[in-house]
């Protein structure tokens, strides 16, 4: 995964209202309308958050009918998980050769 698209995805990630549109977009989709209503927000602030979410590739839109749902973007999710999970192996590895060492000391 390349380090700029990654960076982007965290960063995305970072705002905990684009957090609470991630999870309910995993609920299913959604429209702006229906993802202002849990929120103190106008349209247009949830609309900006669904540009950031999608320019990280985690959301897309279509056009159907007069509305434009959004809906979750999952492998780019998998992906950002299997980064997580490689790093998190690499972690335990380098954890568990400092306790060996440490134990020899």
């Amino acid at each position: 995964m390349e380090v700029e698209s990654l960076a982007r995805t965290f960063a995305a990630l970072a705002d905990p209202t684009r957090v609470a549109i991630v999870a309910r977009l995993a609920r299913g989709d959604a429209t702006v309308k229906e993802l202002t209503e849990p929120f103190d927000l106008t349209q247009q602030a949830v609309s900006r958050h669904l540009k950031v979410l999608a320019d990280a590739g985690l959301v897309s839109r279509r056009q159907q009918a007069q509305a434009r749902p959004a809906s979750l973007e999952v492998d780019r999710l998998v992906e950002v998980l299997a980064w997580i999970g490689a790093r998190r192996a690499e972690w335990a590895d380098r954890h568990d050769r400092l306790a060996k060492y440490l134990g020899e000391s």
